[in-house]
């Protein structure tokens, strides 16, 4: 039940990530007295928050040194921001044992304002997601703003002309797996509000609800990469040795190898964090054709490779994760056709769930802040006519960096997508001077073709899923729909062989008697990869009850 009588407010915050939290912050500072209601699926804030991190800090400095003065003197923030990067390693790996520095290619590119030279990190900061997000959560209740974990929202709801959004729905708590009511049911409460923000991260399941019912459009389709991630504790010499300032980025094997193959969009990340942690990742755009791929597969064939392996071998993996990144840039951004506002009337849209994601820079974190920022300006200029607030926010962020900056890379993951990494890459560094391809959704990228590096053992998919810590209440519905099992029996499975089976991160689908099935859910970790990358776009991914999914801590 909400609590203090937030059915009725003035500010409502779907989603307490960055962007989310930056906006209640800005609002705050900006009308101390003005009710605010941050809600949040997760249990406890950062639960759901999963990066690479690494962080740009100057929309941070500008939202907390006029919130929080002496913020940089506090124990949260030389936590959260301990590690500024001082080395920046860029490897092009070929075959399992190679690995050559090409970061004097990219240094040469941004000395020639060539797109990819925007790939530069030293001076800023590597860091974990979760804590920073459960520190701005910390700061936005200590402002007065009202945070409520564990209330997930379902719905969004638009008045009758459908220019004006009247409030979000949250989900039905205290259903039985057949959907039907037990002695504790609670409908779903209606928030209501004058203003609604949606900051759900990549993919939000009510913003999407909001693109299908405002009518928004995106003049390409949004197109995404699967992120697995483990933090993994090693030696205080492995750690020295790597450097514990240090970011490094790899391209290459195991998922791009020119000529040859395979070919894949992506690449591999080793970040310094905590001491004597490693961050481990691999980053796979969704586009792959391989039917039998796994990021998780390639993540380990990344982690033996002869140049990682001396940094973690013997390590111990004490959490784990995936996300999905939205990639489609500038293009890709919904907007209302009419007056091309990103949002519409008093709803705006920010951070990941609008695509503020610069893939040159291989990040969107500095971006997502600022864009709370400024819709934190827009709804305090546009207070007393809400209507224009969506077109207000648009314009601030026209004359903003976020703009720039998407308008930089808005032809960089298109070319990719249409030409191959070996073709793209290089094509790429002409930006703004190649057309706008046409380029089909993830899921339609499917082939026959087999992934040729595919190691001898199974993943441990189920000891990663227990890193993630991931849990749902058992007995709810099935949050993950398949919409058709006749698609599934007479053209999926014998065509491709159930790729969700294999790519979906937490061993969720299986297939039992011949067909296939969601058949744990509990193991979700909210990736939403099964519903942009089923071949077939046959599955869709609902909104399971509150607190649910994975318990991030320091991802």
């Amino acid at each position: 039940m909400l609590k203090n009588n937030y059915n009725n407010v003035s500010i409502l915050i779907v989603g307490a990530g960055p962007a989310g939290l930056s906006a209640a912050i800005q609002l705050k500072t900006l009308k101390p007295k003005l009710d605010i209601c941050v809600i949040e699926k997760a249990a406890d804030l950062g639960n759901h928050n999963l990066s690479g991190a690494v962080l740009e800090t100057k929309a941070l400095y500008e939202l907390l040194d006029s919130a929080v003065p002496g913020w940089q003197q506090t124990d949260s923030a030389k936590d959260v921001l301990a590690a500024k990067i001082d080395k920046d390693s860029v490897l092009f790996l070929l075959g399992k044992k190679l690995a050559f520095n090409v970061h004097f290619a990219i240094r040469l590119a941004k000395m020639f304002r060539l797109g990819p030279g925007q790939m530069i990190h030293q001076g800023d900061y590597s860091i974990s997601i979760s804590k920073l997000t459960k520190w701005l959560g910390q700061i936005a209740r200590q402002l007065g703003v009202e945070v409520l974990t564990g209330f997930a929202a379902n719905d969004i709801i638009l008045n009758h002309s459908g220019n004006l959004v009247t409030g979000v729905k949250l989900v039905d708590l205290g259903l039985d797996k057949k959907g039907s009511r037990l002695p504790n049911f609670l409908e779903g409460e209606t928030i209501n509000a004058k203003f609604v923000i949606l900051a759900e991260g990549c993919d939000g399941l009510v913003t999407e609800k909001f693109v299908e019912k405002a009518g928004l459009q995106r003049q390409s389709p949004q197109l995404f990469s699967l992120g697995v991630k483990e933090l993994i504790k090693v030696s205080s010499e492995q750690y020295k040795k790597f450097g514990h300032a240090r970011v490094l980025h790899a391209m290459g094997f195991p998922i791009w190898m020119p000529l040859i193959g395979p070919a894949m969009f992506g690449g591999g990340i080793i970040y310094a964090g905590l001491p004597d942690h490693l961050a481990v990742g691999m980053i796979v755009g969704a586009d792959w054709k391989y039917c039998d791929f796994n990021p998780q597969d390639a993540l380990t064939n990344f982690k033996q490779h002869k140049f990682v392996s001396q940094f973690i071998e013997g390590g111990t993996v004490v959490e784990a994760g995936a996300k999905m990144i939205p990639e489609g840039g500038y293009y890709a951004i919904p907007r209302d056709p009419q007056t091309g506002s990103i949002g519409k009337g008093n709803c705006l849209i920010l951070g990941d769930s609008a695509g503020f994601v610069n893939m040159l820079k291989i990040k969107g974190l500095h971006n997502a802040i600022e864009s709370g920022i400024i819709a934190a300006k827009a709804i305090d200029q546009a207070f007393d006519n809400c209507e224009n607030s969506a077109v207000l926010f648009t314009k601030l962020i026209e004359k903003s960096n976020i703009e720039k900056e998407m308008r930089s890379a808005r032809n960089f993951r298109q070319t990719i997508a249409k030409l191959g990494p070996t073709l793209g890459f290089p094509l790429s560094a002409l930006g703004g001077l190649l057309p706008k391809f046409r380029i089909e959704p993830d899921y339609e990228a499917m082939t026959i073709a087999r992934y040729r590096l595919k190691g001898n053992l199974k993943f441990d998919k189920d000891n990663f899923t227990a890193m993630a810590a991931t849990e749902h209440r058992e007995e709810q519905p099935n949050h993950l729909t398949i919409l058709n099992r006749n698609t599934c029996v007479q053209k999926c499975t014998p065509t491709f062989n159930s790729p969700c089976i294999t790519f979906c991160p937490a061993g969720v689908y299986e297939n039992i008697n011949g067909q296939v099935r969601p058949a744990n859910p509990s193991n979700c970790l909210h990736c939403k990869t099964c519903q942009r990358k089923c071949p077939f776009d046959n599955i869709r991914w609902t909104c399971p009850e509150g607190t649910g999914g994975p318990h991030y801590k320091r991802m």
